[in-house]
């Protein structure tokens, strides 16, 4: 029943993206990375990540997808990705699903995928209005996992940018929350980027950021006492 939740919530949200032929907005950035202090990772604790994203704005809701790519992981060069349609129920209705800070509800659905192992996540998510933010949104999910027990997911996602002088600055990043279950521990990953945009120096269209990448994991990949406490430099270009 639960993956027959998941298929019905992609089918309505793919379903919505493919009814409008081009996005209102979209953006491709490749992110370079190398940090150290990695836990679980195959050789040594330092490692290189090259980070593919793409995400656009859609007429009945969103999408973004990533890959990372990465050379040290646990058994050795893995990929792996995250692919995340959202269908927005104010869209489809045409109704103001406004309330507070609550800009709209969207049918929330993720895909994760690495070596040999599949996950889907569905449930519901909020955009939301807060001061200062570029963009902030929650999803609530219930995860059907492949290799450990199924729990429940809260993602939260945010963008705020900075203006010091003439120079632009952002912080993004996003905050991941699950469930403990009897194979596995509640995991917390709070990964954040502090970016400088470098590239408006050279043409006013061009984004080009340099920055860090902080990630903070507790118990990951949920197990127990797994904690990574890391600091990343970080290049980032957007298309």
């Amino acid at each position: 029943m639960k993956l027959t939740q998941f298929l019905t919530a992609a089918v309505l949200a793919t379903t919505a993206i493919g009814t409008h032929a081009a996005p209102i907005w979209q953006d491709f950035s490749i992110t370079g990375l190398y940090g150290s202090n990695y836990e679980l990772i195959a050789r040594e604790d330092k490692q290189s990540t090259a980070t593919f994203e793409y995400t656009a704005k859609l007429k009945y809701g969103d999408f973004f997808a990533f890959a990372d790519r990465t050379d040290n992981d646990v058994s050795g060069k893995e990929t792996y990705f995250e692919a995340s349609p959202r269908l927005s129920l104010g869209a489809v209705t045409g109704q103001k699903l406004e309330l507070g800070p609550i800009k709209d509800v969207l049918v929330a659905t993720t895909w994760e995928g690495g070596e040999g192992f599949n996950n889907y996540l569905y449930g519901v998510g909020v955009d939301l209005a807060i001061p200062y933010f570029q963009y902030a949104q929650v999803n609530l999910y219930r995860a059907n996992n492949d290799s450990i027990d199924d729990d429940y997911q809260l993602t939260f996602v945010y963008g705020i940018p900075l203006k010091l002088g003439s120079e632009d600055f952002l912080i993004d990043g996003f905050l991941d929350w699950s469930t403990s279950e009897d194979d596995h521990e509640s995991e917390r990953n709070w990964t954040t980027q502090w970016k400088w945009n470098a590239g408006k120096h050279i043409s006013p269209d061009t984004r080009l950021y340099v920055g860090i990448e902080h990630s903070v994991w507790t118990n990951k990949y949920g197990i127990k006492n797994a904690d990574e406490n890391n600091v990343s430099a970080l290049v980032k270009y957007h298309f």
